[in-house]
């Protein structure tokens, strides 16, 4: 019996390997033609061939993505940096308010919070174009067809989402650890700043991570709020076309380019991001 249990483990152990090699396999093939297609010079790069080895390897289109995504790789620098950065702040303080020093009709704010998160982007287009135009006659800054105008505007559509995760973050945080703080005579911004932020670093990873792939990716803010001088990577990259005839390779060396740096978010603060995300599930 042993000897059977033990081959029908194995059997088992088996199959699950084979499932999750097919996943790898189908995740890595759309990679695979990527890279392939990005050396391959232009005769070369069509879909017909799109599975095929470079017949002549190289970095041509390497070259003239590079050229056309630089500008954009740098407004998206301007645009993902800064917003992550501020959503944190905004959303780590707004879940230490709602999560330890609570207030009268706290339950109520977090709800407003959270319905935040249901608003299309669609719905507050005109009214957010609308506010940026009597921001910039107001200011005489440039918000709305520049970036700062798109940060203010990630910033605070970030707000819900921010604060849920830190939120759920704090209250697994023992109360007692605040109550200490309190005895020692520290206030609440001295609590926070503290105690609070320097054990964060899980929610941190997660917000960082999530605001700044949404950051990063975003294609329908960026075309309606700002201008050709500061679009970001994604609409140059949607520009990348040839009035005759698609230029495969540069999109796909351009694809990849416009990838890496959520890509090295994620190694850098991967593993940070299950435990942080997952904070709060079973209470609070």
């Amino acid at each position: 019996m042993t000897a059977v249990a033990a081959g029908r483990r194995g059997v088992a152990t088996g199959a699950r390997i084979g499932v999750l090699l097919v996943f790898v396999v189908v995740f890595l093939v759309p990679i695979y033609v990527l890279l392939v297609t990005s050396f391959k010079p232009l005769t070369e790069a069509d879909p017909g061939q799109a599975w095929n080895l470079p017949g002549t390897w190289t970095v041509e289109a390497w070259r003239v993505a590079w050229e056309k995504l630089a500008p954009g790789l740098w407004n998206s620098v301007l645009l993902a940096v800064p917003g992550s950065l501020l959503s944190c702040a905004l959303g780590s303080m707004n879940g230490y308010v709602l999560s330890k020093w609570r207030f009268p009709g706290a339950d109520v704010i977090f709800t407003l919070f959270l319905f935040g998160m249901f608003i299309p982007y669609q719905g507050v287009m005109i009214p957010l174009v609308q506010l940026l135009v009597g921001l910039n006659e107001l200011t005489g800054l440039q918000f709305y067809g520049a970036v700062p105008g798109l940060v203010l505007a990630h910033v605070v559509y970030g707000i819900p989402i921010c604060t849920l995760i830190f939120r759920n973050y704090y209250v697994t945080i023992p109360g007692e650890l605040i109550e200490a703080s309190r005895v020692d005579g520290a206030g609440m911004l001295r609590t926070y700043w503290s105690v609070v932020l320097p054990i964060s670093g899980p929610a941190i990873a997660v917000v960082i991570i999530w605001q700044f792939t949404s950051l990063w990716n975003d294609f329908l803010f960026a075309v309606f709020l700002t201008g050709p001088q500061s679009w970001p990577a994604t609409v140059m990259l949607n520009n990348i076309a040839g009035a005759q005839a698609t230029p495969y390779s540069q999109q796909m060396a351009a694809a990849i380019l416009a990838s890496v740096p959520t890509m090295l978010i994620y190694v850098l603060l991967g593993r940070f991001f299950m435990r942080g995300l997952m904070a709060g599930a079973l209470k609070g």
